[in-house]
């Protein structure tokens, strides 16, 4: 399906027709440069790949900068392939006007990271036992994880403390409250996965 790379800028809230005040995010989407375009003969399927965001062409490997100037543009950051129904060529620039018209939108980040989290963060546990009794230390922590005789093992799966975060996060069917061309920016209503800054991929 169509759609684009952006930045999310951070939240803010707009009143709506009827004067409620609805929580938005703000997004950076576009402009990205068309830098390959795959076709069914050459390659087997079908897509376009877009570039988003600068990067000094010292930290660009030889290779990715036979790519940008082929499509004549320096290079990019980030890239992303998505599947355009209408054909597009090397070095065009598609906008956050290909949202003017979507209602709907899905948008995929990189949750915040939080280290290592125990079951009570991490899985929402209730916590084990009571403050009383000699337990007073024992409150957060998991409880039980297995038999010990049989099958005297941890099943795979198992719910435990662990790295939290960083992880892709895929929001959908997010309202689209505004596009402003101009600015190249997009209202989206609620929030979405990431920290401010971080690279987003909107798709229609």
């Amino acid at each position: 399906m169509p759609g684009l790379l952006g930045k999310k800028i951070g939240m803010t809230s707009v009143f709506s027709a009827d004067g409620k005040n609805v929580p938005c995010t703000v997004i950076e989407a576009g402009p990205c440069v068309v830098t390959q375009v795959k076709t069914v003969e050459k390659d087997g399927y079908k897509a376009v790949q877009l570039a988003f965001g600068e990067k000094k062409e010292k930290n660009t490997t030889k290779a990715m900068m036979g790519i940008f100037k082929k499509a004549g543009t320096t290079p990019k950051a980030h890239l992303a392939e998505f599947k355009f129904d209408e054909e597009l060529n090397l070095g065009d620039t598609v906008t956050v006007d290909i949202l003017a018209d979507a209602e709907f939108v899905d948008v995929v980040g990189t949750s915040k990271g939080k280290g290592f989290q125990g079951v009570v963060k991490r899985h929402g546990f209730g916590g084990v036992g009571q403050s009383t009794h000699g337990q007073d230390d024992r409150l957060r922590r998991p409880g039980s994880i297995g038999a010990c005789s049989y099958p005297a093992k941890v099943f795979k799966g198992m719910r435990m403390g662990g790295h939290m975060g960083c992880d892709r996060v895929t929001t959908q069917n997010l309202k689209v409250l505004k596009v402003i061309p101009e600015h190249n920016l997009l209202l989206i209503k609620g929030s979405v996965a990431g920290c401010n800054g971080s690279t987003l991929l909107i798709e229609k």
